[in-house]
This record gives structure tokens, C-alpha cells and sequence, in this order.
């Protein structure tokens, strides 16, 4: 029988362990070398228990952090006897991981030669080899294309580098220097958390501890049990479409019946019926469509419930083998994590807003707006590799008009700055502005999606695009009209030329890549909409 954990130390616990995860992802951004983890913060970090239950997570990508446990629990079947000084590193999709450029790294944390929980943290890099610069190759067909490919191993052993594994990873990237920087800080950041987990131990004692660790688990299910209870119990339906996944197959859908038992406070999910896996690279491994089942149902239902694996209890996920939801080796998956997953969410907000529409936003942007360019800097001689996703429109909900420009649900990075991006590449950004009309028309408007121009400078380059809601539009909801769809554009010699969504296209010194994003939907008919907010919409340029 477990001991009684009283509020108050429940609460001051919690508070704790989620400050030791956002102090491990701060010490990530503030150490590492790349713009898209130092500026963007393309990385999250978590807590978990020494059974490879997670505990606490900080602020950062919900895409990252619903897949991290998967990654951790693989971890801990694989390499069953981690020692003091390990650190386990993967990235291998099939195996927790998301996609390849996302490498965790699992920090065991012993207490008098006790195992007692674990420090993760996952990080994008903007290169880990493969076909492409950036390592977003829109052209793969198969996951060997895409990368190295890392199932769970030790990186450290007993406190020391594995030096052959090490140049083993660096011996496969473009950007060596800056990819061994950007590991030493995820090393770090780690560290910060295994000091200050132990630190909470010897506060607390280890028992104590780990009775309050079981009371924070069920308390999160019960928080999330509770909500789901005040929804209306029943079977919602609803599907969407990704717009190509830049080969052959158009129109992939998503099917998803969610099913609500308010008695039981539990919720089942079904994504059967949606497409097989494809052949272009925006398949999605299980981890990732669980990632995004949890993020929606969260937002949906309470998501003040600390996020552990006590709240993920009350879902039940089924996602058929073979599926676009759950696709299996060699499948190309780079772009499951980055697009597959908005679609996701699109599809389960959908469906969720039949039984409660008030809670619900219309559709967002439904893309990352992916972009990875690489060639060879005139200013060194050596090679660069840029990765960047671009804000859009973000839903219009009840009593308010949706966001501008803004990263949306899967996503919640920052931008690259334009100083950032031009010190750190032979780049120059031309445009970043809002698009005027993108949003949908509705009582409240959907936000308006960006225009983002970035140009060549002195140099030939590789672009690969990996974008959509280029032909679909974001859905409106309850007769708001749907947002504008994005557009890439490639300008030559002053001449403007359409570019697919999903592509490889490689760039003249002089040539502008222009991304032209989308926009959120509308909420509530538009001839509702009070006259004065269309007048100071249009003061401000918006419409």
C-alpha cells in the first residue's frame, strides 16, 4: 500500500522536477553551436524513473517530447545493465526514435551505486548525412537514403568517449565541428539534470522520493481521467489529406475515430483506414502518431495535467502496421515527424471539436514549412548546412482570431533571426513578412501565414523542400472559411517560378527561394464578424 503524499509536497516536487527539465534545456540552447538549436530551440528535454517511466518534461517540441519514452524504453531493453559514467545515444526511428536527425541522448543516474532514474534530452541536427544537405532529403524512398542511422548504443562508457564511435558519427556528416559541439552540449545539459535529480533525491530521501514519483503518475491520470469525464461520451469520426509525399501517391489520408468513455474517463483512438505507407518520405513511425495523439488530447481536455506517463494511461492507441501512421522498415520517414504529425493533429482536432466545439481552434497552418539548404560557404571553403521551419497561420477559435505567423501545434520552435541566419551562412533574407488575406474569413479570422525570401549569395546551393498545404487548404470550423494555401516559389534572373511542395532543386548564385505559407481557418460564419475588427484589420494591412 502506497504512502500518502500530501498536496503540498506533491506540488512542490512537481514544480521541481519540471524546473530540473527546463534547466537541462536551457544548458542545451545556451551551449550548443547551431543556429537551429540556439536560436530555434529544435530541442526538449525530460525526466524519468529508473523504470523508463517518464517523470517531468521542460517547455520545447511536442513532437519531440510524446516519442521521447518510446526512445527511453527501447533504450532499456536493449541495453539492459547501463554502468555510472554511461550515456546511451539513438536516433533510429524504428527503435523510439522519430526521425534521423533527432539524436537523444539517455543519461543513467545512479544514487550509491543504485540505479535511479534517467536524464534524455533530443536535439535536431542540421545534418547527419545521408543524400541531402540538411539531411531532409524530399526525393528519399527508403530511410537508408535519409542518414546514419543510430539504434541505441553508448556514446560514453564509464565516463569516457567511445572515440571510434565518435568519429564514426563525424566521419558521416557534412559539418563535423559543428555537430560535435552540438553533442558535447546535449552531454551537458544531461549532466545538469543527473546532478540536480540527485539533488532532489538527498532532499527528500530515495524512498520518499519514489513515493512521490508514484503519487505525481497517478495524479496526472487522474487529472486526465477527470477531464475526458466531462466530455460526452461517443465514437467522433474525421479525416484529412496530406497534399503528395513528393513522388507518386497525392491525397494520403488520415482517418482517425476517437472514442470517448466518459463513465470510464478513458479514450481510444483508431487511426484504421488511413492510407498504406507510401513510397515518398512523410511516412510516420508509431512514436511520432502517439506523440501527436497525446499532444491533441491534452490541449483538448486539460492541459494544465503535468505531463508524464501517468496522463498518457487513459489512451489507447491503434495504428495498423503498414499504415502512413505506422509505417515499417526501410520506410523513408524523415517528414512523418515534421508533416505526418500536423496532419495528425489536424485530423484529431477535427474529431474532437464534434464533441466539444468549443474547446476547439480551426485548423492551423498543417506544415512545418520545411526547408534545409547546404552547399559550400565562399567565405570558408568548407560546406554549410541550413535547416529552418517557417511560421504560419495558427487556428481562430471561440472569441478570438488565430495567431499570425506563428509555429503551430507539432512544431513550437522559434524562428531563425535574420542576423543569425546571414552571420552563419552565405545567405540573405530579402522578405519576412506577414501574407495580408491568408487568413480564413469567420466571426473570428484565422491568422495570416509569412512570406520568407532567402537568396543565394555567390554561391550554388541544394534545396530541399519538404512543405504542404500547398493544394488543401486549413478547414474552418463551424462556417468559418478555410485559410490560404502556401506557396513555394523559386525567383530567377527577376522571374518568379512555382515549385512543388515536396522536391530537390538546385540553386543558381543570385537565385531567391521564396516560401509563402498558409493560413489558419476560420471560426464561426463570417457574416457574424463585427465590421469595425474587418475596418482595423485593413488599417493594419492584414486583409
Amino acid at each position: 500500500m502506497r504512502t500518502r503524499v500530501d498536496p503540498i509536497t506533491l506540488e512542490v516536487a512537481r514544480n521541481a522536477l519540471e524546473g530540473v527539465a527546463d534547466e537541462m534545456n536551457l544548458a542545451l540552447v545556451r551551449s550548443s553551436y547551431s543556429p537551429n538549436i540556439k536560436e530555434r530551440r529544435d530541442c526538449s528535454s525530460a525526466l524519468f524513473d529508473e523504470k523508463g517511466r517518464m517523470i517531468a518534461q521542460s517547455w520545447g517540441m511536442p513532437v519531440h517530447l510524446g516519442a521521447m519514452p518510446f526512445s527511453v524504453k527501447a533504450a532499456l531493453q536493449e541495453l539492459k545493465e547501463p554502468e555510472p559514467g554511461d550515456v546511451i545515444v539513438l536516433n533510429d526511428p524504428f527503435r523510439g526514435g522519430a526521425h534521423l536527425p533527432d539524436l537523444t541522448f539517455i543519461t543513467p543516474i545512479f544514487h550509491r551505486d543504485e540505479l535511479v532514474g534517467y536524464a534524455a534530452n533530443r536535439a535536431h541536427h542540421a545534418d547527419i548525412g545521408g543524400m541531402r544537405p540538411g539531411s531532409i532529403p524530399a526525393d528519399a524512398s527508403e530511410i537508408y537514403q535519409e542518414g546514419l542511422r543510430i539504434p541505441p548504443v553508448k556514446l560514453r562508457r564509464r565516463g569516457r568517449w567511445d572515440r571510434d564511435l565518435l568519429e564514426l558519427i563525424l566521419a558521416n556528416v557534412r559539418t563535423p565541428k559543428e555537430r560535435l559541439g552540438d553533442l558535447r552540449a546535449q552531454y551537458a545539459a544531461n549532466e545538469t539534470g543527473r546532478r540536480r535529480f540527485l539533488e532532489l533525491i538527498e532532499r527528500y530521501g530515495l524512498e520518499r522520493f519514489r513515493e512521490i514519483v508514484d503519487a505525481l503518475l497517478d495524479y496526472s491520470e487522474k487529472r486526465l481521467r477527470a477531464a475526458l469525464k466531462a466530455l460526452k461520451s461517443g465514437a467522433y469520426r474525421f479525416e484529412d489529406a496530406l497534399d503528395d509525399d513528393g513522388r507518386s501517391a497525392r491525397d494520403i489520408r488520415i482517418r482517425a475515430a476517437v472514442t470517448i468513455d466518459a463513465e470510464r474517463g478513458e479514450v481510444r483512438v483508431d487511426f484504421t483506414g488511413s492510407s498504406p505507407q507510401v513510397e515518398g518520405p512523410i511516412n510516420a513511425v508509431y512514436a511520432v502518431t502517439a506523440s501527436a495523439t497525446y499532444y491533441a488530447i491534452r490541449c483538448f481536455t486539460d492541459p494544465g495535467v503535468p505531463p508524464n506517463d501517468g496522463a498518457y494511461r487513459p489512451i489507447t492507441i491503434v495504428a495498423p502496421e503498414g499504415t502512413v501512421v505506422n509505417a515499417k522498415p526501410p520506410a523513408a520517414v524523415v517528414g512523418g515527424n515534421l508533416e505526418a504529425s500536423q496532419r495528425i493533429v489536424d485530423v484529431l482536432i477535427g474529431a474532437l471539436a464534434q464533441a466539444a466545439p468549443e474547446k476547439a481552434p480551426a485548423a492551423c497552418q498543417g506544415t512545418m514549412n520545411n526547408v534545409a539548404l547546404g552547399g559550400i560557404d565562399p567565405r570558408t571553403g568548407g560546406p554549410y548546412t541550413l535547416y529552418e521551419t517557417i511560421g504560419g497561420g495558427f487556428g481562430a477559435r471561440r472569441g478570438k482570431d488565430g495567431l499570425d505567423g506563428v509555429h503551430c501545434h507539432m512544431s513550437n520552435t522559434l524562428n531563425t533571426p535574420v542576423e543569425a541566419l546571414e552571420t552563419a551562412y552565405p545567405l540573405r533574407v530579402e522578405r519576412y513578412e506577414l501574407r495580408p488575406g491568408t487568413g480564413g474569413r469567420g466571426r473570428w479570422r484565422g491568422g495570416l501565414g509569412i512570406r520568407r525570401d532567402i537568396r543565394i549569395v555567390d554561391h550554388r546551393a541544394t534545396l530541399s523542400l519538404l512543405t504542404d498545404r500547398r493544394r488543401s487548404r486549413p478547414y474552418g470550423l463551424l462556417g468559418g472559411g478555410p485559410g490560404a494555401p502556401g506557396q513555394n516559389v523559386l525567383i530567377r534572373d527577376g522571374e518568379e517560378r512555382e515549385l512543388p511542395a515536396k522536391g530537390v532543386i538546385e540553386l543558381e548564385p543570385g537565385d531567391v527561394i521564396s516560401i509563402r505559407t498558409p493560413g489558419g481557418g476560420g471560426y464561426g460564419p463570417p457574416e457574424e464578424r463585427d465590421p469595425k475588427r474587418d475596418e482595423e484589420d485593413r488599417k493594419e494591412g492584414k486583409l
